[in-house]
């Protein structure tokens, strides 16, 4: 069988939640299904468009939550060519990239969750049984740039995978990415649930001006009428606004390096003369507390 995007995806689907049954010669009764389960319409349709432009036949979405194909050729034609779809057999079959990334969407999107406890805890999962098969998902997804953490459940005999980090959650999305609208969803929360710590600022003139007051808008702190000061864990974004503070508004700032009670080190802009103050208020920027003279 030559492999194409739907071949790949159809072979990820039938390792995953997936069955081809194989019929014993001893049987009275002889059913040749091929086959999906998901809760998922969006899948199940996957499923069924590409098995038909593949094999040419339509499978039957049934309100059970499968999808299902009758074929004793098509049976016959996957049990000839692979080893086997049960979910301690299956094996992943030998794909250039591209094709590699179209089997991957679609076993995540069976077998995956997506999990975000806010600034805490935010990781992609999967469960497996077939330590073998997803030992082999686990060499192509570090081949991308996703780097996996695995974990053995003793007690429910369960291998198990972690995406963890930013970084690895963005390649994920970006080369791999999800199908399934529910967890695709989930995934741009988790990533949005990252606290961005080196500013973007635009190259552009006018662009990077207004990013510029967005942040003074967002970060500006007041600790007494005449002293106005930026806190930020990366030195780069306040020596950056440093710069455009008096390129854009001529506003005067100073650099401090500190530490916390804990020992971290932060860095600071403090605009604490009267006159640079006033200029932030006039940009409506923060409320004018100095006393009516």
């Amino acid at each position: 069988m030559k492999f194409d995007e739907n071949l790949a995806a159809i072979h990820a689907y039938l390792c995953a939640d997936g069955y081809v049954t194989k019929i014993h010669e001893s049987q009275k009764h002889k059913y040749y299904r091929i086959g999906l389960r998901n809760t998922n319409l969006t899948l199940l349709k996957d499923f069924q468009r590409r098995f038909y432009e593949y094999f040419k036949v339509l499978p039957i979405i049934r309100k059970d939550g499968r999808c299902e194909k009758c074929s004793k050729e098509i049976n016959e034609i996957l049990n000839l060519n692979f080893v086997s779809f049960y979910s301690r057999e299956w094996r992943m079959p030998h794909l250039n990239k591209q094709l590699t990334k179209i089997w991957l969407r679609a076993f995540f999107d069976c077998e995956a969750w997506v999990f975000c406890k806010t600034h805490q805890n935010r990781h992609i999962g999967v469960d497996c049984i077939n330590k073998e098969g997803l030992n082999q998902v686990i060499i192509v997804l570090n081949s991308l740039g996703i780097k996996t953490i695995y974990k053995l459940n003793k007690k429910r005999k369960m291998h198990r995978i972690f995406i963890y980090g930013k970084e690895n959650l963005k390649i994920f999305q970006k080369e791999v990415g999800f199908l399934h609208p529910d967890k695709s969803k989930k995934l741009r929360e988790t990533l949005g649930d990252f606290v961005i710590y080196k500013w973007d600022f635009p190259k552009e003139k006018n662009k990077c001006k207004d990013f510029v007051f967005s942040i003074l808008k967002e970060k500006t702190r007041i600790k007494k009428p005449s002293y106005a000061r930026i806190i930020s864990k990366e030195r780069s974004n306040l020596e950056l606004m440093k710069v455009y503070l008096k390129k854009f508004y001529g506003i005067d700032s100073t650099f401090y390096t500190a530490t916390n009670g804990l020992g971290t080190i932060y860095y600071e802009l403090s605009i604490n003369r009267k006159d640079e103050v006033k200029k932030l208020i006039n940009l409506r920027i923060i409320p004018n507390l100095f006393k009516d003279n």
